[in-house]
């Protein structure tokens, strides 16, 4: 089968893992620091706090807001399950903003009305999450002109996003958002085999993710509460996780953020021959309109009627197709807590037509001639049927 999606790993890769395995410290060495420092340097964001995995950092952001069950969050009604749930795992109430079909992102016109609808009822988030699905960013310049009006804070779930760009700048510089999140998961643009990592541009926030990811614990003597009795003495000043990054990890995923620009514009590549090859053909494909898209997944839609059917005959012929994703209120978890998919037509629509062909780094053009060719005699066969 040829997957969605897959890791890439070099021998410069293993060797950097090795190094680290053959070192004294395995985790809470200096290998994180550089790897945080390096992400940051190529988000161009003042800091990086990296952690165990995305969902992590999610709530570690959340954490760093100090989010709490008083609060209300809004998140994007289209993506995976953890851009809502971390807010849950704060007790927040939680509401969902529908997508803009062309883009399956964020639509700015529902969140303005909504907002609009929450001033009146003066029922406003205190926080906006928003998804950059498949690798493009959201309008964030408008959004974050929209939530500034209200005092709302913004964290960008970059999980797809790394590589990509937003008003010349690198997805990840926190220019409209108080928080960035990203996935080092093995699918996502460089893997450190499971981490996250968040950026911003907040000392303050930076410094509360990294005492909430290590148990809450302050061994800086300058923010002691008490006064400290001797050199091995530490505090818990919050309840907090641990959500820390191994160096291991760490060495992968500083290794594999060398060949990033190279692998962006590879996966670029690959999406422009999907485009020029599905031409002509009765499908759509999702609008890049805002910034450089980091290409994590190329997304096509067809007729809900036919959906099945072609996803069948893809997977039947070898590829392992997907669906990113359902709308997160449809999940049974979130209607059991009362919210109904019905709400979100947009997201709907776009759960009942999205299909993610093969996409990544290393992928051979005859894969992409393979998959083209195998949509061209779905349609024909359809064609002749009719």
């Amino acid at each position: 089968m040829i997957p969605y999606s897959r890791q890439q790993v070099s021998e410069e890769d293993i060797d950097a893992v090795v190094s680290v395995l053959r070192s004294d410290y395995l985790t809470q060495g200096q290998v994180v620091t550089q790897f945080e420092k390096a992400v940051a340097d190529y988000c161009q964001a003042k800091h990086c706090v990296a952690a165990s995995s995305a969902t992590a950092a999610l709530h570690l952001a959340c954490l760093a807001l100090e989010l709490t069950e008083n609060d209300r969050v809004w998140v994007t009604a289209l993506s995976f399950v953890a851009s809502a749930n971390c807010a849950r795992y704060c007790g927040a109430e939680l509401d969902f903003v529908d997508i803009e079909a062309s883009t399956g992102l964020i639509s700015v016109a529902a969140l303005a009305d909504k907002l609009n609808q929450a001033a009146l009822q003066k029922r406003l988030p205190r926080l906006l999450i928003v998804v950059h699905l498949a690798g493009q960013s959201c309008d964030m310049k408008a959004i974050s002109q929209l939530c500034r009006r209200y005092d709302i804070r913004i964290i960008e779930d970059a999980s797809h996003a790394l590589g990509g760009n937003y008003e010349e700048l690198p997805v990840g510089s926190c220019r409209y958002s108080d928080l960035c999140i990203f996935s080092f998961h093995p699918v996502k643009p460089i893997t450190t085999g499971e981490g996250g990592a968040i950026t911003t541009n907040n000392p303050s926030l930076a410094k509360r993710a990294r005492l909430y990811m290590s148990h809450g614990i302050e061994r800086d003597q300058s923010c002691f509460i008490n006064k400290p009795t001797g050199s091995w003495y530490y505090e818990q000043q919050v309840l907090g996780y641990n959500y820390r990054l191994s160096d291991i990890h760490a060495a992968l995923g500083l290794s594999q953020l060398k060949r990033l620009d190279k692998r962006t514009r590879e996966r670029r590549e690959l999406a422009r021959c999907y485009q020029d090859a599905l031409q002509g053909l009765p499908l759509s494909l999702l609008t890049t309109d805002h910034g450089n898209s980091a290409w994590h997944l190329f997304i096509i839609r067809v007729d809900k009627q036919e959906r099945r059917a072609l996803f069948e005959q893809l997977t039947a012929s070898g590829f392992c197709v997907n669906l990113h994703y359902m709308p997160i209120p449809a999940q049974p978890y979130y209607v059991e807590l009362g919210y109904d998919a019905a709400d979100y037509p947009a997201a709907n629509a776009y759960a009942e037509t999205a299909i993610s062909l093969p996409l990544f780094s290393g992928m051979n053009l005859e894969v992409i001639d393979q998959v083209v060719g195998e949509i061209h005699s779905f349609f024909r066969a359809k064609k002749t049927l009719s």
